[in-house]
Parts: C-alpha cells; structure tokens; sequence
C-alpha cells in the first residue's frame, strides 16, 4: 500500500507537513550560515596573510638590524679592549628572543602547506639565534669567539624566509579562490532555496488541507450514521488510517475489550476464592497444631494430676517422662504462636532488627544441639560441618538467624525419614552461609516456586501428613531479607532438598552503605 495523506492521522499529517517545510527553511539557514561561515573564513585567511606578510617583513628588518650590530661589535672587540655593558648585553639578548617569539607566532600562522617550509626556517634561524647569544654571553669573556663568521647562516634564514613569505602569499591565493567561489555558490543555493520553500511550503499546505476535509468528512459520516441508532454500521479502518481508523477499530474492539474484561474479572474472583480458601486451610491448620500440644498438656497434666492424688507411688521415670511431654508440647505451642506473631510484625511492618556481635558458629550449634530430639522422631542421622575458628563473629540479629536455622533444621527433621541431615556454615568473603541439606521427599519445581509463600504448602495434604502451618519458610525469607541476605532452593523430589542462606557479616555496615 502506498503512502497517501489519507492514510496517516491528522497529528501525523501536521508533523509530516511541518517536518517538511521546517527542512526547508533549515536548509535555507545552513546555506547561510555556510556563506556566512564561509565569508568568516575569507575574512580569517585575508588576515593571517597580511599578518604573515608584516611578521616577515618585521624580521627580515630586525635580522638585518641585529647582523649589522653583531658586525660593528665584533669589529670593536677584535681593535679594542672595551667590554660591552651589562644592560647593553640584556638589551641585545631581549631582542634575540623578541625575534623567536616572532618566529613561534609565524609558525602559527601556517597551515598544513607550509610546515615544511617553517620547520627549515625555524631549523636555520635557530642556529643563527644561537650563534647570537653565544656571542652576547661571551662577548667579555673569550675574544676568540669573534672569528666566527655567520654571514651563511644569517643569508640561509633570510632566503627560508623569502621561501616562506611565497609559500604563504601563494597558499593564500588558491584560499581565497575557494573561498571566493564557495561564497557564490552559497549565494546562489540561497535564492534557489528560498524560492522554492515558498512554492514547496503553498503545496504542502494545499495538500494538507484537502486530505484533512476529506478525513473530516468521512468522519462525520460515521458520526451521523452512530447518531440515528445504526449501532451495527462499521467503519472501515483500511479506507481511513488515521482518526476514524481508530474510531472504527475502537469500535469494532468494543464487544472483545468487553469479554476481556469479564476474564479478567472472574480470574481475579478465582484468586480471592484460592487465597480464601488458602487462608481456610491454613485456619484449618492453625486449629489442629493448636489442638494437638493443648491435648497433649492437658492429656498428661491430668494423668499427672490423678497419680498425684493416689495414694501408690509414684513412678518417676514415667512421670519424668510425662512431665517432658508437656514441656515439649508447650514449646510447639509457643512456636507455632510466636511464628503467628512473627509474620503479623512482618506484615505490619513492626518487626525490628536488633544487631551485635556474636559467634554464629556456636549458634548453629547451640541449635542443632536443642533440637537433637527431633532427629529421633524420624531416625535421622545430624552431620555438622561447622569451622568456628574461621568463621568468626558477625554483627547482626542474633534472634531472627537463631529462628532461621530452627525453622530450617526443623523442617529438615520433619519430611526426611531415615536418612541424613546435614548442616554447616562458612564464610565467604563478607558474607556469612549457612546451608541445611535434607534427603527427604524433596520437591518439584511447582512446589518450589510457592514454597516460601506465606499460608501455603508445597502441597494440601502437607498439614495432614506431616504437620504445620506453612508460616515457617515464609518468616525465614522475610528474615534473610530483613538481615540483608537471601535464602535459595534446589531441590529434586525423592532426592532432598538443600536449603542455602546468605547473610553479611557487618549488618551495620551494610546498612549504612545502603
């Protein structure tokens, strides 16, 4: 399809057409400002010539002057004894170096055409500036510096100048020249340009405003036909690309934008049910993980209660033991309530981190020594790998990386049946890891992905099976965060899991270079 006013939106026809004439008279000012520029140039190399010119002139005077003087006191200083004053011997040196600053200026004034004829004027005056100082320096000292005779070197210099003062006048010429004709031409593509910006400029807006009425009115077309009830009439985007197009896709999208978004309505709707029915579930097993260490509490206090009131003795062992049973219920009990409040504080934005210094290798231990109990639930087998020499101390919140490897230890010893846990923590240049490795039931990548949501279990027969609410993951990603680290995954199902956290080792500093 070709490219017509008619095809493009009325936005589009005002930028293309202003585009166009804005070209135009852009081009007409850089024309201008090339002659201008142009001109300035002419004007610049004029100068430099005539500069040029005089700075040659002035030296070839200033050389003449200067040989006719070093001669004179040459003569005098081989016929008699007199030496040359001290303010006389600066005179004449200040004037030696006012020629060098007068041929450094020269070279400047070159261009790329003239630098070999500098470099051998430089070449040759520099020898005779020397010759001169050497004699001024000397002038009192050796008389038998004055049988020199630098009458070639001074002819040298004066020819290299002659050289170059052509060499310039010629290059200046040709310049010019160029110059010269670039001005005419500049001129000339000016006029040209002008004009027909003016003929280009009436023709654009021509075509303009014809192909904006013909858009216009097959828009009010359309509008006309909406107006008298006709809702089935259609307007053909491929005859009208620019605002009725629109118009017509618009409305042809109605019926579409209206289904999508009834989808989009009953999906969020599945969401709401999914995350009510993820929070039924976790209420549901909020209620049995409470129930079950109240039953047991209750269960054994009573049975404590009723030996107690007998008049037989007691059996310590046995009441030792049920006495051991309330303790460890209690403590789930308070787990479970304390994860509850855990993740309210998170949510809130309530939680705290309260940083020291502490050995996290002995904490690990600490840990894994407090929750040895449950390794014998399952008949599972602890593997510590812990260096405590090489880790150190770390500044961070001793209590959240405690409840960090409880929660991961813990869920280790409870989906991993007659197998081997592993535990170890290491430094990594400023980072502290700790790594739990399980070889229980392990999980697909479905369940890894939502593993660490709050309320949510890897799978719904989780709770039933082995207990829990799905809080505990969820805390400890919130915590490693909070800590400024991060916790990672990999696990294969059937295999294990192994989970890695990484924290920094100055929670302070990490802080403060945030």
């Amino acid at each position: 399809m070709k490219l017509r006013p008619g095809n493009l939106s009325l936005r589009a026809r005002l930028y293309l057409f202003s585009a166009a004439i804005l070209t135009l008279f852009a081009i007409n000012v850089a024309t201008h400002v090339w002659g201008s520029f142009a001109r300035s140039e002419s004007l610049v190399a004029y100068r430099d010539t005539v500069t040029a010119s005089q700075l040659i002139t002035d030296l070839e005077q200033s050389l003449e002057t200067n040989r006719q003087q070093i001669l004179v006191l040459a003569t005098l200083r081989e016929t008699t004894d007199q030496p040359l004053g001290e303010q006389e011997q600066l005179s004449a040196l200040e004037d030696i170096d006012n020629i060098n600053q007068r041929l450094r200026r020269l070279g400047g004034l070159g261009g790329e055409g003239t630098d070999a004829y500098y470099r051998r004027l430089h070449e040759s005056a520099g020898s005779l500036i020397d010759e001169w100082q050497r004699f001024y320096n000397n002038y009192n000292t050796d008389k038998a510096l004055f049988d020199f005779d630098s009458s070639i070197t001074y002819n040298d210099t004066q020819q290299r100048l002659q050289e170059l003062d052509k060499r310039q006048e010629f290059l200046a010429i040709q310049r010019s020249n160029a110059i010269d004709r670039t001005i005419t031409l500049t001129d000339r593509i000016t006029v040209i340009g002008f004009v027909t910006t003016i003929a280009v400029t009436m023709l654009l807006v021509i075509a303009l405003i014809r192909s904006t009425n013909a858009s216009l009115h097959r828009l009010k077309t359309g509008v006309q036909r909406f107006g008298s009830g006709d809702l089935t009439h259609r307007i053909d985007s491929r005859r009208d690309a620019g605002e009725i197009g629109d118009l017509a896709r618009t409305f042809n999208d109605m019926s579409s934008k209206l289904q999508f978004a009834i989808d989009e309505v009953r999906a969020a709707q599945a969401d709401a049910d999914a995350a009510n029915a993820a929070k039924s579930m976790f209420l549901a097993n909020v209620s049995h993980e409470l129930r079950t260490p109240l039953n047991a509490i209750i269960g054994y206090s009573e049975m404590l209660q009723d030996e107690i009131g007998d008049s037989q003795d007691i059996d310590r062992d046995q009441f030792q033991h049920d006495l051991g049973t309330i303790i460890f219920s209690g403590r789930q009990l308070l787990t479970l309530i304390n994860d509850i409040l855990d993740l309210s504080k998170i949510e809130t934005g309530k939680m705290q981190v309260s940083n020291e210094w502490f050995n996290p290798a002995a904490l690990v231990f600490q840990v894994c020594e407090a929750l040895s109990p449950l390794l014998s639930q399952n008949n599972n087998e602890l593997q510590l790998d812990i260096n405590m020499d090489e880790i150190g101390e770390i500044n961070s919140d001793r209590g959240k990386l405690q409840q960090i490897v409880t929660n991961l230890f813990s869920n280790a010893c409870k989906f991993t049946k007659d197998g081997q846990i592993r535990v170890s923590a290491e430094r990594a240049n400023n980072d502290l890891l700790v790594t739990v490795t399980d070889t229980g039931i392990g999980m697909n990548d479905e369940q890894q992905a939502k593993v660490f949501e709050a309320f949510v279990q890897a799978e719904a027969t989780t709770g039933t099976l082995y207990g829990g609410t799905g809080l505990g993951l969820a805390i400890v990603r919130d915590f490693c965060q909070m800590l400024g680290g991060n916790i990672t995954l990999s696990s294969t199902p059937g295999e294990g899991s192994t989970f890695q956290v990484t924290i920094p080792i100055d929670q302070g500093l990490n802080h403060a270079s945030a």
